[in-house]
């Protein structure tokens, strides 16, 4: 395990860490992409590094698995779950599903200020010259459009949900989209919601959505013929 996760697992505490505080910081970096699908996970080295025992290890990497971002596999033991680019798309569904009614909440409940913020973060996103720092950008400003929507059980489903849906489209969605039509719909998004368009705001978020999803059965049919070629 690299510097990054190292660096993750002391800002929780050190020593005495609790199982949710190691949860946490793995899935974090099972989430950015830092610990990749299939490695495995030791407890004996992840209990060094928190600088605890392994029962709350033990305890974090079987809530991860609850969460699927942990498999136990026999003579292995944990490892990063993996997922085929079909279940990302079931996930995406998902996510329609979620942030659309996430969204259709919050429209109604959001304040100025909740705009302003919104409107700042998006002219960060423009300035942003780095494609791995887009991902981070569009997913702040989802999750300030949601968060007005009152509802913690929601917007907790919501961010499981893009943890593991993240790790396999960040990257290579920002890459294929670039950054000008996804921004040119943020802000489509940020003046329906300024105006009270509750309607054409869900149906603009749920095409912004289906375009990640044509991203990557695109990107499915190009490792196909890769592989036929």
């Amino acid at each position: 395990m690299g510097v990054g996760i190292a660096a993750k697992i002391r800002s929780t505490g050190g020593h005495g860490s609790t199982p949710d505080s190691v949860r946490d910081a793995l899935r974090l970096a099972i989430s950015s992409g830092e610990l990749a699908p299939g490695l495995q996970l030791r407890q004996d080295e992840l209990a060094e590094r928190f600088g605890t025992s392994r029962i709350p290890v033990r305890e974090a990497l079987r809530q991860l698995e609850a969460e699927g971002f942990v498999t136990f596999l026999p003579n292995r033991g944990a490892v990063v779950s993996d997922m085929s680019i079909d279940e990302v798309i079931e996930l995406l569904e998902i996510r329609i599903a979620l942030e659309c009614h996430a969204l259709r909440l919050a429209i109604p409940a959001m304040s100025e200020i909740d705009l302003d913020e919104a409107r700042k973060l998006l002219s960060s996103y423009d300035k942003a010259p780095d494609p791995e720092q887009w991902g981070t950008f569009n997913w702040r400003f989802h999750k300030m459009l949601y968060a007005p929507c009152n509802s913690p059980r929601l917007l907790a489903m919501i961010d499981a949900n893009y943890g593991h849906v993240s790790r396999f489209t960040r990257a290579l969605v920002s890459r294929a989209t670039g950054k000008e039509r996804p921004q040119r719909e943020h802000y489509q998004l940020l003046e329906f919601s300024r105006d009270g368009e509750v309607e054409k705001a869900v149906r603009l978020l749920r095409d912004h959505i289906v375009q990640t999803q044509k991203t990557l059965k695109s990107a499915q049919r190009h490792a196909l013929r890769g592989t036929e070629g």
